[in-house]
C-alpha cells in the first residue's frame, strides 16, 4: 500500500474502460482493472499501466451481481487501502433496430439494466465506504447520448442510460458532500465493441453520417471520454449530479 490515489475502472480491460485506466496511471495513480471473461486482456492493460510505474489490481467481477460487486471493494481495500475514484463503464447492449419491437423481450431488458443500471448501483454502494475515508472523491458513471436523444443500439439500452442518468442525479443527492457523482454521455465512439455489433459496413455508414450532422465534423475515441473521466473524478471539486454530453456537437445538427 503507498499513498497514491486509486481509481477503480469496471469494464476496463479495452475500450473506454482501458484508456481510462491508462490515463489515471499515466497520471501517477493506482488503477483497479475490472473484467469479467476473458483475463488476458485485462492483464496486458494492467502491465501497461504498471510500465508507468504505478499499482493495478486487476479482479474479474460481474458488476450485476453483489457479491462480486462487494467482493471487488474488499480485494481493493486489502490490496491498496483506499478509494478516490470509481468509473462505472461496465455495460452490455443489444442491437436491435428501433422500429423491431419484437425484437427485444423482458429477458433482454433485465440482462440491460441488470448491467447497465444495476451494476453501477451497487457497484457504487460496495466502494462508498472507500470513498468516504478521502476528501474529494467522485463517481464517474458512462452513459450515452442515447439516454437523452433516444437513439442508439436498442431501446432497452437507451432506457437503460436513461435511467443511469437519473440514478447520477439521485446518487449526487444522496452522498453529497462527501462524494461527488457526475455521468458522461459520449455520442459515439469508435470501439471494436461498436464495429463488431453493427457490421463493418454499417458502422462505416454510421460514423459518416455521425461526421455529416455534428458541428465538429467528428466522433469521439475512447480517450476522447477518458479525458472527460479524468477531470470529472480527479478534478471538478465543486459539480456534481451533472450529466456532460460529449457528442461532437451533435446536438446543434449542422446545417
Amino acid at each position: 500500500m503507498g499513498n497514491r490515489k486509486v481509481c477503480v475502472v469496471t469494464g476496463s480491460s479495452s475500450g473506454i474502460g482501458a484508456a481510462t485506466v491508462r490515463l489515471y496511471a499515466g497520471h501517477g495513480w493506482d488503477v483497479v482493472v475490472n473484467y469479467s471473461r476473458d483475463p488476458a486482456p485485462a492483464e496486458a492493460v494492467a502491465d501497461e499501466c504498471r510500465g508507468l510505474g504505478v499499482d493495478a489490481l486487476v479482479v474479474k467481477a460481474d458488476v450485476s451481481s453483489d457479491a462480486d460487486c462487494r467482493r471487488l471493494a474488499s480485494e481493493v481495500d486489502a490490496r491498496l487501502g483506499r478509494a478516490d475514484v470509481l468509473v462505472n463503464n461496465a455495460g452490455t447492449t443489444k442491437f436491435v433496430a428501433l422500429k423491431d419491437l419484437d425484437g427485444l423481450d423482458a429477458e433482454d431488458f433485465q440482462r440491460i439494466y441488470a448491467v447497465n443500471v444495476i451494476g453501477p448501483y451497487q457497484m457504487s454502494r460496495a466502494l462508498v465506504p472507500l470513498l468516504k475515508r478521502n476528501p474529494v472523491t467522485g463517481i464517474v458513471n458512462v452513459s450515452s447520448i442515447a439516454g437523452l436523444m433516444g437513439t442508439g443500439s436498442s431501446i432497452a439500452y437507451m432506457a437503460s442510460k436513461g435511467a443511469l442518468n437519473a440514478m447520477t442525479v439521485g446518487l449526487a443527492r444522496a452522498l453529497g458532500p462527501d462524494i461527488r457523482v457526475n455521468a458522461i454521455a459520449p455520442g459515439l465512439v469508435e470501439t471494436p465493441w461498436l464495429q463488431n455489433g453493427l457490421g463493418a459496413e454499417r458502422y462505416a455508414q454510421t460514423v459518416q453520417g455521425y461526421k455529416a450532422r455534428s458541428a465538429l465534423d467528428a466522433v469521439m475515441s475512447p480517450e476522447d471520454v477518458a479525458d472527460a473521466a479524468w477531470w470529472l473524478g480527479a478534478g471538478a471539486a465543486k459539480t456534481t449530479g451533472e450529466v456532460l454530453l460529449l457528442d461532437a456537437g451533435l446536438r446543434l445538427t449542422r446545417g
